[in-house]
């Protein structure tokens, strides 16, 4: 009993439970806002263009409607992101769940074209099944806000874990509820269960305005005046001075008068600075490549090329294989957590991340349709591993006030990079060289790891919180000598 009970102490250590705990409830209702999105993410991407097809949509209206919504989303997530910080994040949050409501409303309600494109384009819905608004970045600093880097990672772990269950259990919940209408004694019509499921995401879209609404204040940005200001410089060894000046004091000081720096004026955008351009401007170039290879090998083309290729083989066994593979990613995610705090976020994300991409890169050499299926579980597998780490490693290396705007501008450069793969893809794929995109885009992904690996794996990090937790401190023991 007594190595049992350690083993159950060690595992739930390991898991990552501890640190979200201690988090407290605002990382709770962060996690649950996104599952609940991500349900409804799930849901419409299983339904759209099903939807559309049963109005009598056509093929062209179809593409339109996907490219522009992508855009959309990414002129909403890169405004978004840019003044939350300035506007308040839980009041951002509350707006963009405001707009994913509005675009269910519309969804569940009107079959007009034009009418579904306006409300897909301004407000929020996925076409994809992916978190491509404004919400993902501005939770990730939140959560970045609300842990330490002791618990930074395993928080995000849970984030993208639970998440990915929810966008699972949507896909799977929405053919079920459209089956379900069409063939129960009530005898809906196709069409109108296809707009039951967009109420289905109005109502998480009003989850996530709860959650959002319920958020304390510790989730916004707490701006701290910087240590190296002139006071600091000229004063670095009067410590009642230093007190002095951080609890805001009225009474004046004795020490040498020196004349103070005006606070900065507060913007309404998010400013980055010098120091992490440099840094980010590197990670940025390398997740467009990795974007652009995810984009040329994504899961539709991926089980497209598998159907050409096996083109006997069951609907059903490529679609039960496709979940399972979904299933076993999320589950892997649990694993990221202990990983970064054994090796590291670096190493995590990218000895994680290199066996999915040689999956890609020898994807076409499967003759076997047990083959064929063994890769394909490795590289989804394994491919979101490093979805957390990298989180992590973006909060550890730029400062607190700069995080939701470098999150946002992150999102945005991966998706439109991503956006650019499948036009590649379709060209090859019409000259017959279909396999050549999977060779490209395992290469392409492979040289990612390896930059990644190189850039950063010495890179400092948290230096800029070392500095907030040095304030912190020094505010704490001037109000325990004022006590």
């Amino acid at each position: 009993m007594p190595k049992l009970t350690t083993l159950l102490q060690t595992l739930h250590h390991e898991s990552g439970l501890p640190s979200l705990t201690t988090t407290g409830r605002d990382a709770f209702l962060i996690i649950l806002a996104r599952t609940s999105r991500m349900f409804a993410y799930g849901a419409s991407s299983l339904v759209l263009a099903l939807f559309f097809a049963e109005l009598g949509f056509t093929d062209a209206q179809i593409g339109l409607f996907m490219t522009l919504t992508l855009l959309g989303d990414v002129v909403l997530s890169l405004v978004l992101t840019l003044v939350a910080d300035g506007v308040g994040r839980r009041r951002t949050l509350v707006f963009g769940a405001g707009l994913m409501m509005v675009s269910g409303t519309v969804f569940a309600l009107c079959e007009g074209f034009w009418v579904l494109l306006g409300a897909a384009v301004v407000g929020v819905i996925s076409a994809t099944g992916g978190d491509f608004g404004p919400f993902r970045a501005i939770e990730e600093s939140m959560v970045s806000e609300l842990t330490t880097p002791g618990t930074r990672a395993d928080v995000l772990v849970w984030y993208v874990t639970l998440a990915s269950l929810g966008s699972s259990v949507g896909t799977e919940m929405a053919g079920r509820i459209v089956e379900g209408l069409v063939s129960g004694k009530g005898g809906w019509r196709l069409v109108d269960a296809y707009h039951a499921c967009f109420g289905l995401y109005l109502v998480m879209g009003g989850v996530s305005m709860a959650c959002a609404m319920a958020l304390s204040e510790r989730c916004e940005l707490r701006r701290a005046e910087p240590l190296d200001n002139d006071d600091s410089n000229n004063n670095n060894n009067n410590n009642n001075g230093e007190t002095e000046r951080l609890l805001g004091a009225s009474e004046p000081s004795t020490t040498t008068t020196t004349t103070e720096t005006p606070p900065a004026k507060r913007s309404w955008t998010s400013q980055i600075s010098r120091d992490s351009l440099s840094i980010m401007s590197i990670l940025w170039f390398l997740l467009m490549v990795d974007s652009l290879a995810d984009g040329m090998a994504n899961m539709s083309l991926t089980t497209y090329y598998t159907a050409r290729k096996f083109p006997h083989l069951p609907k059903s066994a490529l679609g039960d294989i496709v979940s399972t593979s979904y299933l076993l990613a999320a589950l892997s995610n649990i694993f990221a957590g202990p990983l970064a705090r054994h090796i590291g976020l670096v190493n995590t994300m990218v000895f994680t991340h290199i066996p999915s991409s040689a999956a890609v890169l020898v994807f076409p050499l499967a003759q076997t349709v047990p083959l064929t299926f063994g890769l394909l579980l490795l590289r989804v597998g394994l491919n979101n591993m490093d979805q957390a780490p990298r989180a992590a490693l973006i909060a550890a290396v730029v400062r607190a006030e700069e995080r939701t705007a470098v999150m946002g501008i992150t999102s945005v450069v991966r998706t439109v990079a991503s956006m650019t793969g499948p036009s590649i893809t379709g060209v090859l794929a019409g000259g017959g060289r279909f396999w050549i995109a999977f060779v490209v885009a395992g290469g392409l992904r492979l040289a990612y790891d390896l930059g990644v690996f190189a850039m950063f794996v010495n890179i400092r990090l948290y230096k800029h919180e070392t500095v907030e937790e040095t304030q912190n401190e020094t505010r704490e023991e001037g109000e325990q000598q004022e006590a």
